[in-house]
Formats: C-alpha cells, structure tokens, sequence
C-alpha cells in the first residue's frame, strides 16, 4: 500500500506540447537541409511540359475540335453559355454598347446616373444618392464611361444569376439540416480557392469571353448568399416559427410570411456580399477577354503603365463604394422604415412617385438626344489622373528610392530569399514529410492525410518548385499580416476609441478587388515579387486585424479586471491573458490571412511575381502553355485546401483546449 501511495503522489511525467514536436520537426529539417540541399528538388524550365501538361494541351484541343458536334457541349455548355452570352449582351445593349440599329445604347449616361441616384435615395438617403450620383458622373469625367458601364454590366449579370441561384439553395440550407451539411463544406471549397483558379477551366468549356467571365464570376459570388440567407433562415427564433405554426399556418404560410420576412435585413447583407464578390470577380476576369475596367488595369500592369492602371483602378474603387453603400443602406432599410412616424413617412410616397417621374424623363432624355447619351468627351480628368499619378510614380522612384529599395532589400534579404530556399533547396519528399508533420501536430491526423495528399498532387502537377516559390512568398507575407494583424487588433480590442477609429478604414479596405492593390505598389516597387507581397500584405492586414480585434475583445472583463488587481503589468495582461484567451481567433485570422495572402500572391503574378501566378497568366495568353496554366490552378487549389483545413483544424483544437497543448 504504501508503494502504491507513494507512486500516486509521484507527479506525472509532463505531456510534451505541440509546438516542441513542432520545433524539432523544423529544427531537424533545418539539419536535413544542410547535408541534401540541391537534391531531389524537381527543377522544371519556364516553357518546359511534362506529360501531364502536354495531356492537358491535348484534352483542350480536342474539346475545341468537338465544341460544335458533342453532345454535350451542343445542348449543355453551348446553351448555357449561349443564354448567359445573351444576357450579358442585352443589359450592354442598354448601358454600355451601341445597339437596336443606333449609334449608342439605349439608355445614355444621364438617364443610368439618373436611375442610379433614384436607387440610391429610394433605398437609403440623400447623403447615400449624392455620392453614387457624383461617383458615376466621376467615370465619365475620367474618360471611362464605357469602360465602367461593361463592367457594372457583367456585374449585374453575375450578381442577378447568382441570386436567382444562391437564394433558393440558401434557404432550403436553412430549413434543412441535411443540406446545409453537405452545402458547407462545397462552399467552404469554393471560397478557399483564388479567384485566378475558376478562370482556366472555364475556358475549356465556355471558351475565352464575356460569357466564360460572367459565369466564372457567378460561381465566385454565388456562396455568399446562399450562406447569409441559409444563416439568416435559421436565426429566426424557434418560438417564433412554433407559434405561427400553431396559428394553423402552413409550410409555405410560415417561409413567406415569417421566416423570410424576418431574414429580410440578413439576405439583403448577402446581395452585398454577392456584388463586392462578383465586381472583385469581373475584374480579375479581363485576363479572360472580359471588357470593362479589368482589361483597362491588366493592359497597363502588362507595360507597366502606371498612370493608367491608377485611374482605372480608381474608377473600379469608386464602384466598388458606391455599391457597398448602396447595398448596406438597403440591408438596413427595414428597420429605419419600421421606425420612421410621422411626416417623413407619409411625404415619402409622394416624394418616391416624384422621384421616379424625374428619372423616367432622364431616361427619356438620355434615349433621344446625343448629349444625353454619350458623355461629353475633352474634359480630361482622366489623362490628368494619370498624369500626376505618373509624375507621383517618378517622384517616389527617385525620391524614396533609398527606402523603397532599402525595405524591398532587408525584408527580401532577411526573409524572403533565406525561407524560398529553404523551400526549393530541399528535397521536395522532405518538404512533403515537414508539412504532413507539422499539418499533424497543429491539426490532427485528418489534417495530416490532408497534407499528405495535397503534397503528392502537388508532385504530380510538375510545378513543385513554382508551388515551393508561391509558398515561400505566401508564408513571408503571412508571418507579417500576423505580425500588423496582432499590434493593430490588440490595440483596437483594448481601446474602443481605436476601433471606432480604424475600423471604418478596415472596412473600406475590404470593399476594393484585389486587382486595386497592385498599382500603388508597382509604382513604389517597380515590378518584382515584392510588390506582389507588399500587395498581398496590405490586402489581407483587415479581415486579419478584426479577427483578431473582436478575439480581444471577447475576452471577458472581470478576468483582465482580476489581472490587474493581481499587479500584471499592460504588457503581462496582454501576453498572459488576452492573447493566450484569443487563441482560437488567432488561429481563424491566420487562416484567412493565409487565404487572402494566397489570392493576392497568385494575381501577383502580373507584375513579376512570376512562379505559380505567372504560370497561369501565360496558359492564357500562350495556347502551347495552356496545359502548364491548368496545373498551376490546380496547384493554387492545393495548397489553398491544405492551408485551410490544417489552419481550420488548428482553430477548432485552440478552441477546445484551452491549456494549448
């Protein structure tokens, strides 16, 4: 017995914790690295092929040479793209291109800002309408007009094919538990991968063009409204929906008169989401030959054309914001008409029919007379746009070229060279045993099967070294958004001053499309890989600072309160307390910042990034590397899914075990 005693009163021997296992995977890959570096690395020349690539060359050639007798593609893809060409084509024929046997569309410049302001006011205000009226006056001030009207064209498409699409799916989701498990992960799936990854395989069934871009776009767009109105659906109280059936009131009774009447506010959020998704979508989609403002940026990344790239950036900024306005104000509509008694609310009808007879006589207008259709030309704000922005560019390059060059050289010297040899140097069986450990030890054994599989298709695309120089670009540019992503969001989720202050910034950072980031950046770095981080640093620090802001500020007042009367210091509190409690959010901001780092680093691959995002730029515009550009997609998607299920299942394990072992 007292054996017995003696060895229960013996501590037990400590569990060794998942980031020692972590370490000594690194640290013996380090020593690996040093003795095999150079071997096994799998080395494949820019216009080099494997099997695979010529295999895709074939299957593209011989889907084009039956396009017009299979089958399938007669009553299938050809009718689909044939309909969604169709409707491209009409609401471009009503904005944006001569059509109907006249010289401009059917609906000119006046009567589209017209209805636009109408829009605007009907479903927010006057202080919403004013900037959309000024916002679109701005693109044909910029000599943009058309340019802008293809794009909200393609947008409008998109958006109103998504909807039609996502809603309906969204709310069987919601009143059905069984499809809203297998909709989650499809849309997880779909979410994860980089909008550059819908582009090729797209072509090969709905050839290069507006309708190949419009679809694309509305797969890119369609998850966010089916997963706010499935999430909206299923938010109504339970109560609620008992007591109406109680009432007598039906299946179909139930869904129309309470369920989506009381999702209404959410499902709007949604149409939000699905339009700054698709306008994001659109733009990337010109490398596809769809028009608008997108081929306007792409052509002047291609010659380096600053001042150019900045106005058509711009224009599809101001897009962007005036339609997330817009948007939001209609989401928010419900409650501020609910609220509203009085004389407001009995002058709006009159004020609405008011409205709309002036924007049916703008229309009208803008239909019969030139001056109403096409915008005035020779007013040159545009060219001036792109000249400062160019006088801006040469003054920065031989101004701050000492600090440009100085940050571009430390960070690239310190960080980025050292890690991407590391990556490329080894042996690539040796990075796939690193990664499959470390996906087990942060994530789990599924986590780890995860990595294991996603690492051998990687092999078997042939592009291993571009997917180790992406991945090393990517985790560089994801240590630093961590990094930005911790001191800003610890600042915000302790100062409510700070949140009210920076979050509207963070806010309006996320409304812009990818393709915006490149510009400033190529003009301050030149076209190099580094501008492609810089981007992808820049374009993932919000979603990654308020992730990390609302972790902080969840953590419960009484215990930092209980810190504090302890004696911990503002840095002890921090550390030991509100980080350690924020690990899950820790751990969801490092999977979207990895996400989002991704998406931007591949469409780096427009200004020098080169690696897996130039491979799929030349599949587009060279055929003999069509097939390279394809297995760099699928690349992409790899090593997407890989960090997201391995970041995911580290997220659920920090959120269950809170001793982070």
């Amino acid at each position: 017995m007292a054996v017995l005693a003696e060895a229960a009163a013996r501590p037990a021997p400590a569990r060794v914790g998942r980031r020692v296992v972590a370490a000594a995977i690194i640290a013996g890959w380090l020593a690996l690295w040093l003795i095999l570096r150079g071997t096994h690395t799998l080395p494949l020349g820019t216009a080099d092929l494997t099997p695979l690539h010529r295999r895709f060359n074939e299957i593209n050639d011989a889907i084009g040479a039956s396009r017009n007798t299979n089958p399938v593609f007669l009553y299938f893809f050809n009718e689909i793209r044939l309909v969604i060409d169709n409707l491209v084509t009409f609401i471009q024929a009503l904005i944006s291109q001569p059509s109907f046997g006249r010289p401009v569309p059917a609906v000119g410049w006046l009567g589209v800002v017209a209805v636009v302001g109408y829009a605007s006011w009907a479903f927010g205000n006057v202080r919403v309408a004013a900037p959309a009226v000024a916002g679109f006056v701005f693109f044909g001030l910029q000599g943009l007009w058309e340019e802008s009207m293809d794009t909200l064209a393609l947008t409008v498409a998109a958006v109103l094919v998504a909807l039609l699409i996502g809603i309906p799916l969204g709310v069987w989701a919601g009143l059905s538990d069984r499809v809203n498990r297998l909709a989650t992960p499809v849309l997880d799936f779909m979410q994860t991968m980089p909008t550059f990854v819908y582009l090729a395989p797209l072509t090969l069934f709905f050839l290069i063009g507006p309708a190949s871009a419009t679809i694309a776009t509305l797969i890119f767009a369609t998850p966010p409204a089916v997963r706010l109105t499935a999430h909206a659906i299923r938010s109504v109280p339970g109560t609620t929906v008992e007591a109406a059936e109680s009432l007598g009131s039906t299946r179909r009774q139930t869904l129309t008169k309470v369920l989506l009447p009381m999702s209404k506010r959410t499902i709007v959020l949604g149409v939000n989401q699905t339009i700054m998704a698709a306008l994001s979508m659109v733009t990337i989609a010109a490398l596809i030959d769809a028009p608008g403002l997108g081929k306007t940026v792409v052509k002047a990344l291609q010659t380096l054309d600053v001042g150019v790239a900045f106005n058509a950036g711009l224009a599809i900024v101001v897009m962007a914001i005036v339609l997330d306005r817009v948007t939001t104000a209609a989401s928010v509509r419900v409650e501020n008409a609910r609220r509203a008694r009085g004389r407001s609310s009995r002058w709006r009808r009159p004020l609405l029919f008011a409205g709309g007879a002036l924007t049916a006589v703008c229309v009208w207008l803008s239909h019969t007379y030139v001056w109403a259709a096409q915008f005035p030309d020779g007013i040159g704000v545009g060219s001036a746009i792109a000249s400062t922005a160019d006088s801006a560019t040469e003054w920065s390059q031989s101004s701050l070229s000492g600090v440009t060059n100085g940050v571009r050289d430390l960070l690239t010297t310190l960080l980025l060279n050292p890690f991407e040899e590391l990556l490329t140097g080894s042996p690539w069986w040796l990075v796939g045993a690193v990664v499959v450990g470390l996906g087990a030890v942060l994530g789990g054994w599924r986590a780890g099967v995860t990595a294991a599989v996603c690492t051998a298709l990687i092999v078997a695309t042939g592009l291993w070294q571009d997917s180790m120089t992406t991945l090393a670009s990517t985790m560089v540019a994801t240590v630093i958004v961590m990094a930005v992503g911790v001191a800003v969001g610890v600042w915000m989720g302790r100062s409510a001053m700070a949140d009210r202050l920076v979050r509207p910034v963070l806010d309006a950072a996320q409304t812009m499309p990818s393709f915006v980031y490149l510009v400033p950046f190529l003009a301050l770095f030149g076209a190099s890989r580094f501008t492609a981080i810089v981007a992808a640093i820049v374009y993932a620090a919000p979603v990654t600072i308020k992730i990390i802001a609302d972790g902080v500020r969840a953590v419960p007042p009484t215990t930092v309160e209980a810190a504090t009367a302890a004696g911990s210091s503002t840095w002890q509190i921090i550390a030991k307390v509100q980080l350690p409690m924020s690990r899950s959010a820790l751990s969801l901001a490092t999977n979207q910042g990895l996400i989002y780092v991704l998406s931007m680093v591949v469409v780096g691959g427009l200004v020098g990034a080169g690696a897996l995002g130039y491979d799929v730029v030349a599949g587009f515009s060279q055929g003999q590397l069509y097939g390279k550009g394809l297995a760099a997609g699928l690349a992409i998607v790899l090593l997407g899914v890989m960090f997201d299920r391995i970041t995911q299942a580290a997220a659920h394990r920090a959120a269950r075990a809170p001793s982070g072992r």
